[in-house]
C-alpha cells in the first residue's frame, strides 16, 4: 500500500474512532433523560461534523435574538440604519412580567438611547422588550425570514415576537431551528457571510460578553475560555413541561481554532437543573473531545 494511502487510512480510522467516542459519551448524557435534545458541533477551519437529532425542528426561544441581531446589522451594512442613531424607548414598550434588563435601567422609558445599545441589551443579556423593539424597527419577524432565506440558511422559521410567544405557549414552536441549521449559519457568520466585517466584529464582541446561561455551554470549559453563545430558554409550563432550554455559540479551542456548537432540549419534563446541566455535560463531553 502506498504511504499516502496507508496514511489517509490511519487519519479516517482515528477520525472514525474519535467520531464513535463522543457518540458514546453524548448517549450517555441524554438517553435516559425524558427530553428530546438535538446536538450538532460544526468545526471552522478543521472538517469536525457531528450530530446527534440534528435535522429536529425545535423551538429556539431566545436563541433567535441572534438571528434579529444579524438581520439588524444587515441593515447597517446597508446603511438604512446605524448603530450610532438614538431610538426612542417609550414608557409603553417596557412591558412588565418579562425578563428586561433595560426597563430595570430606564424604568420610565420614554429615553432616547443608541441602536447599539439595545442590540447589547438584547443580545448579552437577552432582553425580550429591547428584542421586540428590534424588531418593530425592522418591521417584524418577516424581515429576519427574508434575510436569512437570502443567505441559504435551512430549517429555520421565526414568525413571533417575544410578546406574542409570552401570550401563547405554543407560538414559541413557530419560532423553531434545527441544531445543524444553528451551526451553519454560526459558520457563515463566523467566516463573515452573513455581515460585513465590521459587523460582524461587533457582535462576536457582543455574543463574548453574554452574561446569561453561566451553567450552560460554558460551565465546565475552563476559565476565560472565548465563548461567543446566545442562550435561549422557556421556563416551564402549568403542566411543568419546558419548551426549550437552549444554548448555541462558537467557542475558539487552546490551538485557536473553532467550533460552532449548539444543544437544543425541548419538550423535557426534567427539573430545570438537569436541562442546563445536559447542556453543560455535552459541551465539556466536546470539549474534551477535541483537546485530546
Amino acid at each position: 500500500m502506498k504511504k499516502a494511502a496507508l496514511l489517509l487510512l490511519l487519519i479516517s480510522s482515528f477520525a472514525f474512532a474519535q467520531h464513535t467516542t463522543l457518540e458514546q459519551k453524548i448517549d450517555s448524557i441524554i438517553n435516559d433523560k425524558k427530553a428530546t435534545v438535538g446536538v450538532s458541533v460544526l468545526g471552522i477551519e478543521d472538517p469536525l461534523n457531528y450530530n446527534k437529532n440534528g435535522e429536529k425542528k425545535l423551538p429556539m426561544q431566545s436563541v433567535f435574538k441572534f438571528h434579529i441581531a444579524a438581520a439588524v446589522l444587515n441593515l447597517v451594512d446597508m446603511g438604512k440604519l446605524s448603530l450610532d442613531q438614538k431610538i426612542l424607548v417609550k414608557k409603553s414598550d417596557l412591558l412588565d412580567n418579562t425578563w428586561s434588563p433595560l426597563r430595570e435601567k430606564y424604568p420610565n422609558g420614554n429615553i432616547e438611547i443608541p441602536l447599539s445599545e439595545i442590540i447589547d441589551f438584547t443580545v448579552a443579556q437577552s432582553d425580550n422588550n429591547g428584542c421586540d423593539i428590534l424588531l418593530r424597527l425592522i418591521d417584524g419577524t418577516n424581515t429576519v425570514q427574508k434575510f436569512m432565506d437570502t443567505k441559504g440558511i435551512k430549517n429555520f422559521q421565526i414568525r413571533f415576537s417575544e410578546e406574542e410567544m409570552h401570550k401563547d405557549w405554543n407560538a414559541q414552536y413557530q419560532n423553531y431551528s434545527s441544531t445543524n441549521s444553528i451551526v451553519q449559519v454560526l459558520k457563515k457568520f463566523y467566516e463573515g457571510q452573513l455581515l460585513s466585517k465590521k459587523s460582524t466584529d461587533y457582535l462576536m464582541q457582543v455574543m463574548l460578553g453574554t452574561k446569561t446561561g453561566t451553567n450552560k455551554l460554558i460551565e465546565q470549559l475552563p476559565k476565560n475560555t472565548p465563548v461567543a453563545h446566545k442562550t435561549g430558554s422557556s421556563g416551564k409550563n402549568k403542566n411543568g413541561l419546558t419548551g426549550a432550554e437552549n444554548d448555541m455559540g462558537i467557542v475558539t479551542l487552546p490551538n485557536g481554532k473553532h467550533y460552532a456548537i449548539a444543544v437544543f432540549v425541548s419538550n423535557s419534563t426534567e427539573a430545570e437543573a438537569v436541562n442546563c446541566k445536559i447542556i453543560s455535560d455535552v459541551s465539556k463531553a466536546v470539549w474534551d473531545d477535541l483537546n485530546k
